[in-house]
């Protein structure tokens, strides 16, 4: 079933998700700061590996290691964040725009749409 505004009962409605956007954004950045924490690590991690190849090995081993930590953070701070940014969107924001009228509106039925 599609939705349709409450106000003028049009079925041309749009999403917003600005919930999703936001908390998706400061979850990867989030992430990608733990991930420089990890990398920190990696780094120590892919020296060591990587000195049985000599200082070139070490040093690929080592920035390769800093990259792919860094990049495993921020898109697991980035997933994390879309996820909570659904849940605010569907249970907190007004998440839906009638294109009709401009209406901004939600499913939930407890959401607080009803107040104003």
């Amino acid at each position: 079933m599609s939705e349709q505004c409450p106000n003028c009962l049009s079925r041309r409605i749009g999403k917003k998700n600005y919930g999703k956007k936001a908390a998706g954004l400061v979850g990867a950045s989030a992430g990608t700061f733990g991930g420089y924490s990890a990398a920190t690590a990696g780094v120590h991690a892919g020296v060591k590996r990587g000195i049985v190849a000599g200082p070139g090995g070490a040093t690929v081993a080592g920035i390769g290691g800093a990259v792919i930590a860094a990049l495993l953070g921020g898109a697991s701070g980035a997933s994390a964040g879309v996820i909570l940014g659904e849940i605010l969107d569907k249970r907190v924001v007004d998440n839906l725009r009638c294109l009709d009228c401009g209406y901004s509106f939600s499913t939930d039925p407890d959401s607080r749409d009803d107040i104003c």
